[in-house]
């Protein structure tokens, strides 16, 4: 499909999402990295910008990993996120012995960026264990880690961190048994249930008090600061100086105390992050000249609404794209038997490619977002409707077309009256599969910004909250089971008139 086409029914989607807002008013997107504290300080950082009074907030909270949310800014996906010291230094500085967060905030606003002064907490790595195994085994700091092959369970950040996973090794000479990458909270899960004997931690963890473990003292110096602050896209500041003035205004005011005990009333505590964003900011004092804080409730059916978009955008705009492609190339290998083998085989090869995988592939040319998740359901969706087409074509009895012929039909009379109407429900079934497929492989897509049911899957793992990840998994297997049906109730339609 064209980007003309894709641009057009984006801009559809955006008018139906932003029905009933003021055109005239700018909207600053807010996003955030997909983890406790990543959604909280992301709720922050938008009552804060709405309180301004300047702009509209989208709210993008849990995006994705660190790569995900960079190029989410980057690309202009998003305006404004919350990130830490040592990030900067790591990933756009590329500088990972750089610790001075003075230094690292003027080299990131060298780099055109906006940074904000830093909140005022070190939420940095540390490394966790069971108060039982600590005991047991004496441990108190990482050097005692020494001599025994601790199984690791460890963030795909951390394990791929200079200061992190690597650093640590080499720093204090260890030899570590197995060691898992996976999700932050899935960790500490692996860690209650005796699975690994080691987690990475945030210091600012509320897991780490409820699980009653013992962190670790870094007695080499091996993990960098990271302090919280805000980081915008270049001009952010200029083209909202009041958003700007309340980010800032956020300055100096977060202990690691106190960010450890906003992540347990989230987390633990199960409280709603924006009721737990707007009781932190109604406990501030209010500086002369600055508009009070609130917290304003968007409305759950917007919510709800915007996601079902989404995700319907994603397998809609796919599946007609594969459909665009699919068809022709299988009518076309439909009448060559020995090409449709080999076309078959080469479409089967996408089956192959693991989702996240294929869905990576794109984003080095297309950015994150919607681009890559349509390109890659496409090609998931290419198979079921190309088997379709050959198969429906394949099954008709040659003789129809002999008395076609001798009926005087033209090539493309045979093949709108008579081939296509009888592999019409072979063709229908292939494109039920590839439907019904895409509404499930679709909530992989929130993996690279690209929104709907997935979004909230994506999210409650990483809070470990599995009522969050039912509430995203539940209507994406309705969506699903409702094309299912839509598409069987066609196809016995279409058997009844033939």
């Amino acid at each position: 499909m064209k980007g003309r086409s894709y641009a057009a029914i984006a801009l559809g989607i955006a008018i139906l999402t932003g029905c009933g807002s003021d055109p005239a008013v700018p909207s600053i997107r807010v996003g955030s990295l997909r983890d406790v504290e990543g959604n909280l300080l992301g709720e922050l950082f938008a009552q804060v910008i709405e309180a301004a009074g300047e702009a509209r907030v989208e709210r993008r909270l849990g995006l994705g990993g660190t790569g995900i949310v960079l190029g989410a800014l980057d690309a202009g996906e998003v305006d404004v996120i919350p990130l830490y010291s040592g990030t900067l230094a790591e990933v756009v500085l590329r500088a990972s012995g750089l610790t001075d967060v003075a230094t690292i905030v003027k080299r990131t606003r060298d780099r055109g960026y906006d940074v904000g002064t830093p909140l005022g907490f070190n939420n940095t790595y540390g490394i966790g264990v069971r108060r039982a195994v600590a005991d047991r085994y004496g441990l108190r700091r990482v050097s005692d880690l020494r001599g025994k092959p601790w199984r690791g369970g460890v963030t795909p950040e951390f394990h791929e961190a200079v200061t992190g996973l690597s650093g640590m090794v080499k720093a204090y000479g260890l030899t570590l048994g197995a060691t898992r990458t996976m999700e932050h909270a899935l960790s500490y899960v692996a860690l209650a249930s005796g699975e690994v004997d080691f987690v990475d931690v945030y210091t600012t963890d509320a897991a780490i008090r409820q699980q009653d473990l013992i962190v670790l003292e870094d007695d080499l110096g091996v993990f960098a600061r990271y302090e919280g602050l805000a980081l915008a896209r270049p001009g952010f500041a200029k083209r909202f100086p009041r958003s700007w003035a309340a980010l800032e205004s956020l300055g100096r005011r977060f202990s690691d105390t106190t960010m450890t005990r906003l992540n347990s009333q989230f987390e633990i505590g199960r409280q709603d992050p924006r009721a737990v964003a707007a009781g932190f900011l109604a406990s501030l004092p209010n500086r002369a000249g600055r508009p009070p804080l609130a917290a304003p409730q968007a409305a759950r059916w917007r919510v709800w609404r915007r996601l079902t978009l989404e995700h319907g955008f994603l397998v809609g705009i796919s599946l007609a794209a594969a459909l665009l492609l699919g068809v022709p190339l299988g009518v076309w290998a439909g009448h060559r038997p020995r090409v449709a083998r080999w076309v078959l085989s080469l479409v089967g090869v996408v089956q192959t490619i693991p989702g996240v995988a294929l869905l990576c592939f794109f984003i080095p040319v297309l950015g994150i977002g919607w681009k890559p998740a349509v390109y890659a359901l496409a090609l998931y969706a290419l198979l079921p409707v190309v088997q379709g087409a050959i198969t429906g074509l394949q099954q008709i009895d040659r003789s129809l077309g002999d008395v076609a012929a001798v009926l005087g039909m033209t090539r493309w009379q045979r093949r709108r009256l008579v081939e296509f109407p009888l592999a019409a429900p072979a063709l229908l079934a292939g494109i039920r599969v590839a439907a019904v497929t895409n509404v499930g492989t679709a909530a992989l897509a929130a993996l690279v910004g690209a929104g709907g049911f997935g979004t909230l899957i994506v999210t409650g793992l990483a809070l470990n909250d599995w009522r969050v990840v039912m509430q995203g998994a539940l209507p994406s297997a309705a969506l699903a089971m409702l094309l299912h049906a839509g598409f069987s109730a066609l196809e016995s339609r279409l058997a009844r008139w033939r």
